[in-house]
C-alpha cells in the first residue's frame, strides 16, 4: 500500500513539475520580448557619427554628462539640467552632441549586451534544472516500481526535486524583469537621442 502511495506521489509531483516553455526558435531566449541582439546607432542618429578632436576639458565634460544620461536610476528628462549646463558652456555642435550619444551608446549597449548573454545563460541553466528534475522524478517512480524499493533514495530524490523545484519558481518568477531590462536600456537610449537632437534646435 506504502508502495502504490508513493508511486502516484511521484505522478502528483509529475504533474506540477515545470515543463519546458514553448518551443522557441533560439532555446537559449526565454523572454516574450523579441530578441534583438545588436543594436544600431544608425537607427537613433539621423546624422553621421564622428569623433571630434576635443581638449581634455571638453572629454572630461562629456564624460560628466555621459554619467547622468546613462544613469538608470534617474529619468532621462531629469538629465536636461546637466545638458543645459553642458551646453550652456560647449555649445550645440551636432557633431559634439552626436559624440556625446555615441559614447552613451557605447555605454548602455555594452551593459545590453551582458545582460543578454546572462538572460541567455540563465536559459540554459533553467532548461538543464527542468531536465534533472525529470530526470529524478523519473528515476522515483522506477525505484518504487521495483520490488524491493529503496526508500531512503527516494526519500532524498524527493528532497532533491523539491528544491530544485523551488529554485525553479524563484528563477521563473524574477525572469519578467530580467527580460525587461534590455528593453529598457534600449528605450533610453531613443530617449537620449531625441533629446540630445533636440538640443541642436
Amino acid at each position: 500500500m506504502k508502495k502504490k502511495a508513493i508511486i502516484a506521489l511521484c505522478l502528483a509531483v509529475g504533474a506540477t513539475a515545470p515543463v519546458h516553455a514553448a518551443d522557441f526558435s533560439d532555446p537559449t531566449w526565454p523572454c516574450i520580448q523579441r530578441k534583438v541582439g545588436q543594436l544600431s546607432p544608425g537607427l537613433m542618429w539621423p546624422g553621421p557619427l564622428e569623433a571630434p578632436e576635443l581638449s581634455g576639458e571638453v572629454e572630461a565634460d562629456v564624460d560628466e554628462l555621459v554619467g547622468y544620461l546613462t544613469l538608470r536610476r534617474l529619468p532621462v528628462e531629469e538629465t536636461r539640467p546637466q545638458l543645459e549646463a553642458f551646453t550652456a558652456v560647449h555649445g550645440t555642435d551636432p557633431a559634439l552632441l552626436g559624440h556625446v550619444f555615441q559614447q552613451a551608446f557605447i555605454s548602455l549597449n555594452t551593459l545590453r549586451g551582458r545582460l543578454i548573454s546572462g538572460i541567455e545563460e540563465y536559459s540554459l541553466s533553467q532548461i538543464a534544472l527542468a531536465e534533472r528534475i525529470d530526470s529524478a522524478r523519473r528515476e522515483m517512480v522506477t525505484a518504487m516500481e521495483a520490488d524491493s524499493p529503496d526508500y531512503d533514495r527516494v526519500d532524498a530524490l524527493e528532497e532533491q526535486i523539491a528544491w530544485d523545484e523551488r529554485i525553479y519558481t524563484d528563477r521563473r518568477q524574477s525572469l519578467t524583469y530580467v527580460c525587461e531590462t534590455p528593453v529598457l536600456l534600449e528605450k533610453r537610449l531613443y530617449a537620449i537621442a531625441q533629446m540630445l537632437q533636440a538640443a541642436q534646435e
